[in-house]
């Protein structure tokens, strides 16, 4: 048995759980979030906690039943306070700026690259200090403002040498000696 699927989630005031019998919608302040219900998984819920049980002791439905319950709990967090990303562009030229849903980004291409929000998310700009601008990626979804914000990540992974590029705020980047020139 998972050990994290055996933990209770709380679930706060605001936010209500149907449980189908095809899958779970959560519903809070925030919005709607829905998810299959998975092979050999129910859901109880008792006096304000929600307890994910495992039906039969299949290798499958054992890996479903810790899953069920972390994906619960972080719908359960996203309906109420959601999740949010920071990206910093580091680079002298290297810059971003936002317009609705899209974010065009200036990362030394010939061409300014334009992406689109998946629905949900919630692209924002800050700018802090000389050369480094902040993007803010927020949203319900905890899977989807990550995803977004590792695919703006993947377009200038931060290069070890310089440190220019695209990382998560408070990522550490170990840098490397460049070449040395030989002495006589």
């Amino acid at each position: 048995m998972s050990r994290i699927g055996r933990l209770p989630v709380a679930l706060p005031s605001g936010v209500n759980v149907d449980v189908l019998p095809e899958k779970f919608v959560v519903k809070g302040p925030k919005g709607i979030l829905e998810f299959p219900m998975l092979l050999g998984v129910t859901l109880v819920q008792n006096d304000g906690f929600l307890v994910v049980a495992c039906t039969n002791e299949e290798k499958k439905a054992k890996g479903f039943h810790g899953l069920t319950r972390a994906m619960l709990a972080n719908m359960i967090e996203g309906v109420t306070k959601g999740f949010e990303k920071r990206l910093e562009i580091i680079g002298v030229g290297y810059r971003a700026q936002t317009t609705g849903t899209k974010i065009s980004l200036n990362l030394g291409f010939s061409h300014p690259v334009e992406l689109e929000a998946p629905s949900g998310i919630e692209v924002n700009m800050e700018i802090e200090g000389k050369n480094k601008n902040i993007v803010v990626i927020k949203g319900i979804d905890k899977q989807a403002v990550g995803q977004f914000a590792a695919d703006i990540r993947k377009l200038r992974k931060p290069e070890p040498y310089k440190g220019k590029g695209i990382r998560y705020q408070g990522e550490y980047v170990r840098r490397k000696a460049g070449k040395s020139s030989s002495r006589k």
